[in-house]
C-alpha cells in the first residue's frame, strides 16, 4: 500500500474511533449533548474552522469513492489469475497460469523417479516466468542431477511451444519415497 494511502487510513480510522467515541459518550449520558452541539458549531461556525472540516470532508468523500469504486488489489488479483497477455501487429494472445503449469507437468511427467509434481507460476512486469516445482521423487534419485534436468528442460519446452522465456525454475524437494 502506498504510503499516501496508509497515512489517510490511519487518519480516517483515527476520526471514526473520535466519532464512536463522541456518540457512545451521548449515549451513556457521560457528555451533555448541549456540550457536542457547541462545539459542533463552533467548528462550522469558525471562519478558518469550517473551511478546513470542509476541506477534510471533500477529501474523505474522494477516498471514500475511491476506495469503494477502484480496488486496486483487485485489480492485481484479476490481473494475476489472468496470465500473461502477449500482442503483436495481428492482434492479442493471453496464455493463462493454468495453460503454463500444464506445459510444466507435461514436461516433468516424462521424467522417471518423480512420484507428484505441484507447480506455482509467477510472472514479472516484462511477462518472464519465475517457476517453482515442489516435487516428491523416488527413493533412489540423484537429486542435483534431476532439478539440473528439470531445470534445462522446463525453460526448453516453454521457450519452443509458448515462446515465453524462464527466468529461473527453482526446484523443492518435499518428499523422497
Amino acid at each position: 500500500m502506498k504510503f499516501l494511502e496508509r497515512f489517510t487510513l490511519v487518519i480516517y480510522s483515527l476520526i471514526i474511533l473520535i466519532l464512536s467515541i463522541i456518540l457512545s459518550l451521548l449515549i451513556f449520558n457521560w457528555m451533555k449533548y448541549s456540550t457536542f452541539t457547541d462545539m459542533l458549531k463552533a467548528l462550522i461556525t469558525g471562519a478558518v474552522s469550517s473551511k478546513i472540516a470542509l476541506g477534510v470532508c471533500v477529501v474523505f468523500i474522494l477516498l471514500s469513492i475511491k476506495c469503494i469504486f477502484f480496488d486496486e488489489k483487485s485489480k492485481e488479483v484479476i490481473k494475476e489469475a489472468q496470465g500473461i497477455m502477449l500482442k503483436n501487429e495481428n492482434g492479442k494472445l493471453m496464455i493463462s497460469k493454468e495453460t503454463i503449469e500444464n506445459m510444466v507437468k507435461n514436461t516433468v511427467i516424462g521424467f522417471e523417479n518423480i512420484k507428484q509434481c505441484n507447480t506455482k507460476i509467477e510472472v514479472n512486469e516484462e511477462n518472464l516466468l519465475k517457476i517453482t516445482l515442489f516435487l516428491e521423487v523416488t527413493e533412489n534419485v540423484i537429486i542435483k542431477e534431476l532439478a539440473n534436468n528439470l531445470q534445462l528442460k522446463i525453460k526448453e519446452e516453454v521457450k519452443k511451444i509458448s515462446d515465453l522465456d524462464v527466468q529461473e525454475v527453482n526446484v523443492k524437494i518435499m518428499n523422497l519415497e
